[in-house]
């Protein structure tokens, strides 16, 4: 599998959107009870269960009934999402939450500097794109949760994996779907790209201590976690539509399976952080 890593991100949402972003996209079953209810360029990933359902993103907020009608034209009900969940506190990806809380009555968590972004509707002088991320409908309560933690619903498990860089509060989630006797590792992954505002360094420890060992240390907890299907929050930086598809036409059926893709990602972003680090050490940034 091709890592695709050059998806447009929040950083570039003020002056251009890819079209891709509102596009509507048929929801479809990823794996066992992991469903992709997203758009054609954004993702949001529904975790079902009998005792209620796990979301996790919501894309933009003009994108909020686009994502009710997938959820429930994949046979689900809004108001048994219990739990919803976020990968980074960008308009992208976490813009249309508040209206899907109202409309699900679901909870909110998220990382702790994820929840106070939520709330702050991205509004976070920490973030490295402050002033350029465009802001969204600020979520009215969420619960944040220590790094690492396991939120339940039922009997599903969804891990957090802090994984700081895109975003102060940028979150990796893990979790197990089956099919029959088969269960997967899945892992859907935040931003391992490094772009910010003017004038904003990675490299200021002052200003933003550790703030490049933390996101070393979420890239090595990546590389090593167990990781079968990866999905990421934009579906072109995995090409999980394109796995997926070759997946179901049975062209290449174990193309949706690589236990070397979070290694590929992580490795992506190494890359990615050296080079960030070497423009500002430049006088480039």
């Amino acid at each position: 599998m091709t890592i695709a890593m050059v998806s447009v991100c929040a950083a570039s949402i003020a002056t251009a959107q890819d079209a891709s972003w509102k596009q509507p996209h048929k929801p479809f079953r990823v794996y066992g009870n992991t469903w992709y209810v997203g758009s054609e360029g954004l993702s949001a990933i529904l975790i079902t269960s009998p005792k209620g359902h796990i979301l996790i993103d919501g894309t933009l907020p003009e994108n909020a009934e686009m994502v009710k009608a997938n959820i429930q034209a994949a046979g689900f009900r809004l108001t048994d999402i219990k739990v919803i969940l976020n990968s980074h506190a960008h308009g992208d990806h976490a813009g249309a939450l508040a209206a899907l809380a109202d409309a699900s009555g679901a909870r909110v968590i998220a990382s702790p500097a994820g929840a106070a972004a939520l709330m702050l509707g991205g509004n976070d002088p920490d973030d490295p794109q402050h002033g350029e991320a465009p802001l969204f409908p600020p979520v009215k309560h969420v619960e944040s949760l220590k790094p690492g933690s396991v939120v339940r619903v039922g009997d599903l498990a969804v891990k957090e994996h802090a994984m700081p860089g895109h975003t102060p509060g940028s979150s990796t989630w893990t979790w197990t779907s089956c099919e029959q006797d088969r269960c997967l590792n899945m892992v859907y992954a935040d931003s391992v790209t490094y772009i910010s505002a003017d004038g904003f360094h990675f490299t200021d420890d002052k200003a933003h201590p550790h703030r490049v060992e933390d996101i070393r240390k979420g890239l090595a907890e990546l590389a090593a976690m167990p990781c079968d299907v990866l999905m990421t929050p934009h579906p072109d930086a995995s090409d999980l539509l394109g796995r997926v598809a070759a997946h179901d036409q049975g062209k290449h059926p174990d193309q949706l399976f690589d236990t070397k893709a979070c290694r590929k990602l992580a490795k992506a972003g190494e890359d990615k952080l050296a080079t960030r680090l070497d423009e500002e050490r430049k006088g480039q940034k």
